[in-house]
C-alpha cells in the first residue's frame, strides 16, 4: 500500500480516515473500520471544534450564513466530511438554516432579468446537499431542488449577476447546485433534476473544467489552486470530485484537469493546499471568513490531509495509476 495511504489511515482526524477507507480503498461505509472512524468524528478531530459555539438548545448565536461559523456553513462542512446521517442534535441547526433560506425577506430579493433568475445558487445548493447527506431532509427539502431547476440559466448553470447583458453562468455558483441536484436525483429519481444535472455538467465539461472556450487559456488562476474547505469557491479538485460523483470523470474533457492535479503531487504521493479562504485567530484576516479551526497546512510543498484524500478519491475514480 502506498505510503501516503498509510499516513492517511494513521491520521488523528477520523474524517480523513473515513474518507480514505471508503473513498480510496473502497470499503463499505458499514464496515467495522469505516463505522468506527465515522463514529469517532463525534468525539474528536475537527467536528467537535466546528460545534464549539453550540448553545444549550443546539443553535449557534449568529446568522446562519455568517462566514464560516454560521449554521449553514457548519452543516455544509459536516456533510462534506462524511458525518453520520440522522443525528437529531443537528435539527436545531437545520431549523436555523431553513428560517433564513425560506424567509420572506430573502425570497423577496430574488430578481429575474431578461428571463434569467439572479441567484447565488450555491446557497440553495449547499443546503440541499447537506440536508440530504446528513439525513435531515423533510417535506421542505424538495422546494430547494425545484427552485434550482427553475432558476437554471440557458447555458446550464446559475449566476447572481444582475447585469442585463450577463449571459454566462458563474463557476462558483454552479458547481455546488450540480453536486446537490445529482444527489437529490439519485435519491428521489426526479427526472427534471437528472436533466438539470446533465446540462450543468456540460457547462464545465465543454470548458475542460478550467479553460476558456475562445482560446483554451485558464479562466482564472485561482481555479487551478487547490484548497480545503471548498466553501463556495471553485477549483479543479472540487470540480473533479463532483464529476466523479456525477459519473463524468471518464469524460475525455476531464483529462487536462486530471493531469494538472497529478502535476501537483508531492514526493510520497501527498497533495498540498495551495490557498485558503479562511482565517483563525492570530492569522491573516485577508484570507476570507473566520473559521473556528485550522484545516491543516497551506503551502505548495506541505501535505494537507484533507486535500490529499480528496485528490486520491478523484484520481481513483478516474482510474489513474498510483
Amino acid at each position: 500500500m502506498p505510503d501516503v495511504i498509510q499516513r492517511l489511515l494513521k491520521s488523528k482526524e477520523p474524517a480523513v480516515r473515513y474518507k480514505t477507507l471508503v473513498g480510496v480503498l473502497g470499503k463499505n461505509p458499514t464496515s467495522a473500520e469505516a463505522h468506527k472512524a465515522r463514529d469517532e468524528m463525534r468525539r474528536m478531530g475537527v467536528v467537535p471544534r466546528l460545534l464549539t459555539e453550540l448553545r444549550m438548545e443546539g443553535t449557534i448565536p449568529r446568522h446562519p450564513y455568517s462566514k464560516w461559523r454560521g449554521a449553514h456553513w457548519i452543516l455544509a462542512a459536516l456533510a462534506d466530511l462524511g458525518f453520520p446521517p440522522g443525528d437529531k442534535e443537528l435539527v436545531p441547526l437545520r431549523e436555523q438554516a431553513y428560517e433564513w433560506l425560506l424567509s420572506k425577506e430573502r425570497l423577496a430579493g430574488i430578481r429575474t432579468i431578461n428571463g434569467r433568475t439572479c441567484r447565488c445558487a450555491s446557497q440553495e445548493g449547499n443546503a440541499l446537499y447537506y440536508l440530504i447527506a446528513l439525513g435531515l431532509g423533510d417535506k421542505r427539502t424538495p422546494q430547494l431542488a425545484d427552485w434550482l431547476i427553475k432558476w437554471q440559466w440557458p447555458d446550464g448553470g446559475w449566476n447572481c449577476d444582475r447585469n442585463p447583458d450577463a449571459m454566462n453562468s458563474s463557476y462558483n455558483e454552479s458547481l455546488i447546485p450540480l453536486r446537490a441536484l445529482n444527489l437529490y436525483a439519485s435519491k428521489s429519481g426526479n427526472k427534471k433534476a437528472e436533466k438539470a444535472v446533465g446540462r450543468a455538467a456540460e457547462l464545465f465539461l465543454k470548458r475542460r473544467l478550467f479553460k476558456r472556450l475562445r482560446d483554451g487559456k485558464t479562466i482564472k488562476s485561482q481555479f487551478t489552486r487547490l484548497h480545503y474547505p471548498y466553501y463556495w469557491y471553485y477549483n479543479i479538485l472540487y470540480a473533479l470530485k463532483v464529476m466523479a460523483e456525477v459519473g463524468c470523470i471518464d469524460d475525455e474533457r476531464c483529462t487536462d484537469a486530471l493531469n494538472l492535479l497529478e502535476s501537483k503531487r508531492l514526493r510520497g504521493g501527498a497533495f498540498p493546499a495551495e490557498k485558503r479562504y479562511y482565517y483563525v485567530r492570530g492569522t491573516d484576516k485577508r484570507c476570507g471568513g473566520a473559521s473556528s479551526l485550522y484545516w491543516g497546512p497551506t503551502g505548495k510543498k506541505k501535505m494537507n490531509e484533507f486535500v490529499t484524500v480528496d485528490a486520491l478519491i478523484a484520481l481513483k475514480a478516474a482510474k489513474r495509476p498510483g
